[in-house]
């Protein structure tokens, strides 16, 4: 049904579908391990049934004509290849520009213009990876059009690298990795240091994922993520005066307790904290899923909350409230903030029966603490990007 959409719309701003397919990548919810991933740690996410479409075909010319459903009222923005490197500030379109320029320097040439209509289902500023589902789609469109030998997990790489040089975001690969690599009923258990991983079913007995989104607004560029990252980097350099380690992910909780006044700054203690512990915590939750321990994963979650609100500072008033009251309703098993944080969505498993009552009660407390709704959505995981 999508699928027929989709075309008619392509039909509708580009006169005709000859020759267009029609194309799907995930978007993502990291289930623990929060800023962990530009710190050498572990994190868990898993791609979700929601996600962001495209329709694509080549031009016979080197114009690129990029159109979002999501975006109507800003027409068709029309570019030439030539020009890649000219990017309007705040433009949705900096993201598969991003992409067609950082193909170009990893040594893929995209030589022809595009025709490419895309729609996403994901909440814009949501932090369940808009911008890296468009990014991994787009990837995943030039592999397909062109040809281009590059693995998924190359799509991801080039899509990190695409958003730290091209669009000036400092983030690590998390996102595009669990977006392009996504397995059904699976998270990704990967470790950023050395990209290894595993996937780790999902075996949710009788609960479901809920992602609970503030309905805040939030830019990941402007927010304080850089900040956080430079902070982490400074706690680093301190510790490795007197530790051979080339990340915090390296370092276990005592080891940190034990060294931790080397820093010798107070913030810096906490971030730097909260990057060591969360990792532990993260490769802890995994074996309660394996040991189906969903109970220790909820309080594993739990603890990850209160120190991304504590330790790392990045949770904020939306955010406390929906968690703070997801864990006073009857069958929820853990909650969570996830994402950048500042805004944003948190992520809860409830148990199945008790899913309706949850969105009803937090959605009510909420609105009358915060004074605006928020928006909860049953999630599914699902694959990486496709063809439809």
């Amino acid at each position: 049904m999508m699928k027929q959409e989709l075309l008619k719309k392509f039909e509708e701003v580009f006169g005709d579908a000859n020759g267009a397919a029609v194309y799907f990548a995930p978007g993502r919810v990291n289930l623990i391990g929060e800023h962990t991933d530009y710190n050498g740690g572990h994190v868990f996410p898993c791609a979700l049934t929601i996600g962001t479409y495209a329709v694509a075909r080549l031009r016979e010319d080197d114009k690129l004509c990029l159109y979002s459903m999501n975006f109507e009222e800003s027409g068709i923005g029309e570019s030439r290849l030539a020009d890649i490197e000219q990017k309007t500030p705040g433009d949705w379109r900096n993201y598969p520009k991003g992409i067609i320029w950082a193909f170009g320097k990893k040594g893929f040439e995209v030589t022809k213009g595009l025709d490419i209509l895309y729609f996403g289902n994901i909440p814009n500023g949501s932090g369940l990876s808009s911008s890296a589902s468009i990014e991994v789609l787009t990837g995943f469109i030039l592999k397909e059009l062109f040809g281009f030998d590059v693995t998924n997990q190359d799509l991801a790489l080039i899509g990190q690298f695409s958003e730290n040089q091209y669009n000036g975001v400092n983030c690590g690969i998390m996102d595009q990795f669990a977006i392009a690599m996504g397995k059904e009923d699976s998270a990704i258990f990967l470790d950023t240091a050395d990209l290894s991983f595993e996937y780790a079913p999902i075996a949710l007995a009788g609960a479901k994922i809920v992602i609970l989104n503030t309905n805040k607004k939030r830019g990941l560029g402007d927010s304080k993520y850089n900040e956080r990252r430079a902070e982490c980097e400074a706690a680093l350099a301190s510790l490795q005066t007197k530790l051979s380690i080339k990340s915090l992910g390296e370092l276990t909780e005592d080891e940190f307790e034990a060294n931790k006044e080397l820093i010798g700054d107070e913030i810096k203690i906490k971030r730097a904290k909260h990057a060591v512990y969360e990792n532990q915590r993260t490769i802890k939750a995994v074996q309660a899923l394996k040991d189906n321990d969903l109970a220790l994963f909820g309080k594993l979650m739990i603890a990850s909350h209160d120190s991304l609100r504590d330790d790392y500072e990045v949770t904020g008033k939306e955010l406390d409230t929906l968690v703070a009251e997801a864990l006073k309703q009857d069958g929820v098993i853990g909650a969570r903030m996830t994402g950048a944080g500042f805004g944003g969505c948190a992520v809860s498993i409830v148990k199945e029966e008790a899913v309706a009552a949850f969105i009803e009660n937090v959605g009510k407390a909420y609105e009358e603490q915060i004074g605006y709704a928020a928006d909860f959505y049953v999630v599914e995981i699902g694959d990486g990007p496709s063809v439809l």
